[in-house]
């Protein structure tokens, strides 16, 4: 049987974890086996943070276990009840902290050109019962947060950003940490900066510090003082130090990430059945994802998505099925832009260890696929 030369080449996953020089995290940790400090704010997380403040521009950072855990956080710090205006087009996590901590949310739909919550629709959905909205920063693509901040001002309510893609992303010459009351930045293994698991907040706002740190320690402000009811979501040391021997790397991976999306749309724009990602014209991106969508019905999407498969080129449908679609939930909610999208979005392999020889492979099994239908 004569294969096509692709599938002999070594399979290409969706991303896969930058990783620092083993010597060098060893050299980190190595001071761990003395001091024998692995958790309760160490030296590593103590830092850390002080090195993501000066990113992020922000007044704060706080460091959590992982970036869900810090979603549940600034709920409860933030002091948000009711009903939360967010989007449908997100991954599972930034809908079950508001269930989990027993908050309705509402849904708005997307813009579908960034994939955004679509801001002309928001004022509709607000009601006596709204405390908040929770944007999402879709693939690193920023919300249209001047109109956010407007409307939320108007109306008196929170703005807590899912961050989650958004790592080191400036917007108007601004990190984008810097709107919002609060935004939430996941350190996730798969994310453009990493802490193998971790989560960030970062905001101005001095008193939310030591709110945080009582919510993610069990609510123990002394030896033998607990004010108030917290939980325990504390980044320990070992991710930390990941993280410290990752963020130097950080703009070099970027730049690396953005040669891969530029020889992406070089190969796929003007392919008339798919569309490409839209990036803001004011927004320096961490090109944290490649997001392509295939015009059509939902099934060229899927005999895409198996045609690379076949050739050993793993992407994922990524936001699919919506929030609202999924079985542990009951939502009735009417948003067709998001729906169009998710239904036919797929991201495509990237992370800063591909070659451009990878892209060009995945670029013409995408041309000979398209062909072939």
């Amino acid at each position: 049987m004569n294969l096509p030369k692709h599938d002999l080449s070594p399979p290409i996953p969706v991303t896969r974890p930058a990783m620092p020089e083993f010597e060098a995290y060893v050299e980190m940790i190595r001071p761990l086996w003395d001091s024998r400090w692995l958790s309760n704010r160490g030296e590593h997380v103590r830092a850390l943070e002080e090195e993501l403040t000066g990113l992020l521009g922000t007044e704060h950072v706080s460091l959590l276990t992982n970036g869900h855990l810090a979603l549940e956080t600034a709920i409860d710090v933030l002091g948000l009840s009711g009903e939360v205006i967010t989007t449908p087009f997100t991954f599972a996590s930034t809908t079950h902290a508001l269930v989990r901590k027993g908050l309705t949310p509402v849904f708005c739909d997307i813009n579908p050109l960034d994939y955004t919550l679509d801001v002309s629709q928001l004022e509709s959905l607000i009601t006596d019962k709204t405390s908040a909205i929770l944007p999402v920063h879709v693939y690193g693509n920023v919300c249209h947060i001047d109109e956010i901040d407007r409307i939320a001002k108007r109306h008196g309510l929170k703005v807590l950003y899912d961050a989650a893609h958004a790592f080191g992303v400036t917007h108007q010459g601004r990190s984008i940490a810097t709107y919002g009351d609060m935004s939430m930045f996941s350190f996730h293994a798969t994310k453009v900066f990493h802490t193998v698991e971790g989560g960030a907040l970062a905001y101005d706002e001095t008193s939310y510090r030591d709110a945080i740190e009582q919510a993610v320690n069990f609510g123990i402000t002394g030896p033998e003082s607990v004010e108030s009811v917290g939980g325990n979501a504390k980044m320990n040391e070992f991710q930390a130090a990941m993280g410290r021997c990752n963020l130097p790397r950080f703009e070099h991976d970027v730049m690396k990430r953005r040669a891969i999306v530029e020889r992406y749309d070089e190969r796929l724009r003007g392919i008339p059945t798919i569309r490409l990602n839209r990036r803001g014209d004011n927004t320096v991106s961490n090109y944290a994802y490649y997001p392509v969508l295939f015009k059509g019905d939902r099934r060229r999407r899927d005999e895409m998505m198996a045609w690379l498969a076949e050739h050993g080129i793993f992407a994922r449908k990524y936001f699919y099925p919506l929030v609202t679609d999924f079985g542990c939930y009951t939502f009735d909610a009417r948003v067709p832009n998001a729906k169009y999208v998710s239904d036919r979005i797929l991201t495509l392999p990237l992370y800063p260890d591909m070659t451009l020889e990878m892209v060009d492979r995945i670029c013409d099994l995408i041309i000979e696929g398209g062909n072939r239908t």
